[in-house]
């Protein structure tokens, strides 16, 4: 089976796990910003993780075959300091110009609070103007509903955002509905401690159809599996779905939402 992974942090895997994703069938993985597990002192340390993501990590993959891309931002766990992630804000449309940027992203909430809504609307602002596609992170737990509704309310007031040209990962049960309902694409993060498990995000995808969402498994530093999409799909086959049917969910789809970005091109 073909898929794209279209949300994992690979700067903290192993190459083995790029080997193992290739070999089930990965035709492309993309890589959004995110908290490195501490919080960075000073954009230098940003600049630097952006060269990262553009140019080191994409020839580690491309030594297994496999397109690399990445989105660029600071995580909302790091945008409490407004003048930290102004200056990080800054350094972005630099970035931009490089040909395996997809675009603004995973921007979003952590705590709801306010320095992190002013963020997210600089981000938003960043996107507008250089026309770019967002990946949303929404917070977890008890957080989640409030700050997805929250996430919906402040890009929905932008007209100068196309919701076609944003998906908010991370949904479960009770906030697909809100994001789906705004138009917006949808992620479903398949962890194996919290988020969604397999079975739960297929009822999602039952409930609320297919075309609009993907999965992907966020997999990083913490307890995460770089394989749970091609694991969903067994979840999918145990149900008596068809391969069309699983190849417009794990691969037609990422691929239909990514190719918005003229830098998204995997030799369709």
């Amino acid at each position: 089976m073909r898929y794209i992974e279209p949300h994992a942090h690979m700067v903290s895997r192993t190459t083995d796990d790029y080997m193992a994703m290739v070999v089930a069938g990965c035709k492309a993985v993309c890589e959004p910003a995110f908290w490195a597990g501490f919080d960075r002192s000073s954009a230098h340390g940003f600049y630097d993780y952006f060269c990262q993501l553009t140019d080191y990590e994409p020839k580690r993959a491309a030594k297994f075959g496999l397109p690399h891309f990445s989105w660029l931002c600071i995580n909302p766990k790091e945008s409490e300091d407004i003048k930290l992630a102004e200056d990080v804000i800054a350094l972005i449309p630099e970035f931009l110009k490089r040909d395996n940027v997809l675009g603004i992203g995973e921007i979003g909430l952590n705590k709801n609070s306010r320095n992190e809504m002013t963020i997210l609307e600089k981000h938003v602002n960043l996107a507008a103007e250089y026309d770019q596609l967002i990946l949303v992170h929404t917070p977890h737990l008890e957080d989640k509903l409030k700050g997805t509704q929250l996430i919906v309310d402040m890009i929905k007031s932008d007209s100068r955002i196309d919701p076609g040209k944003v998906l908010i990962d991370h949904l479960e049960e009770h906030t697909a509905k809100i994001v789906m309902d705004a138009g917006f694409w949808g992620g479903l993060t398949l962890y194996p401690e919290s988020k969604c498990t397999s079975p739960r995000a297929v009822d999602i995808i039952e409930t609320y159809g297919g075309d609009r969402l993907w999965m992907n498994s966020a997999c990083d530093w913490g307890v995460s599996v770089p394989l749970a999409v091609p694991y969903a799909a067994q979840e999918m086959r145990r149900r008596g779905y068809d391969d069309e049917t699983l190849d417009q969910v794990f691969y037609q789809n990422p691929v239909r939402f990514l190719s918005q970005s003229p830098n998204f091109n995997i030799g369709k």
